[in-house]
């Protein structure tokens, strides 16, 4: 269907005008020769519609996708901050129990739970483990201790971890601090 300037019917609006099947190619021709042509429609999409299309949902979806992986964090962080506290009251019961920490996870029957990277949960008895030193102990920014019990972490997505807080390969861990008051990302601790 064409539309052209000078097509106006006896109230001065443009009407369309319908080709008839002898004179479609007659009207095709000269809307895609007529400069005075206003429009001209054609069945399908051209190759620049196509690619207009494709750039803005390329655009739409490297907006999207940083807060997708972002929320896809978060809830992962959520789901192992929730296996440490379920961790922890296991121990809770266990030193209700025997008057004691376990000495690992195998003794109270968690020893293949596994955090939402794939990587094992990591514990540490520290109140009557005969611990020499405080190297292996879960450090804050003061490299003070921060925990007096057990330390009990996830090493977080990058599935690597070392004693201080802020230490690089630390930052991501999901950790258990101040006995338990605190369980979180060891970067916001």
């Amino acid at each position: 269907m064409c539309i052209f300037p000078n097509s106006l019917n006896q109230t001065g609006f443009k009407v369309a005008i319908n080709p008839t099947p002898a004179h479609k190619e007659a009207i095709m021709f000269r809307c895609a020769h007529t400069p005075g042509a206003i429009a001209c429609r054609q069945a399908g999409f051209n190759l620049l519609e196509l690619l207009l299309v494709l750039s803005i949902v390329g655009v739409m979806a490297t907006i999207a996708y940083p807060s997708y992986t972002q929320y896809f964090d978060k809830s992962k962080n959520a789901l192992a901050v929730s296996d440490i506290r379920a961790i922890e009251q296991a121990i809770d019961r266990f030193y209700t129990a025997f008057e004691r920490y376990p000495d690992s996870l195998v003794e109270i029957g968690l020893n293949g739970m596994l955090d939402p990277w794939e990587n094992p949960y990591q514990y540490l008895r520290i109140d009557g483990g005969g611990l020499k030193g405080k190297g292996k102990l879960r450090k804050d920014k003061s490299l003070v201790p921060v925990n007096s019990d057990f330390d009990l972490y996830s090493m977080g997505k990058d599935g690597a971890s070392v004693a201080p807080f802020t230490a690089k390969a630390s930052r991501d861990d999901i950790v258990r601090a101040n006995n338990g008051g605190y369980l979180g990302p060891a970067a916001d601790y």
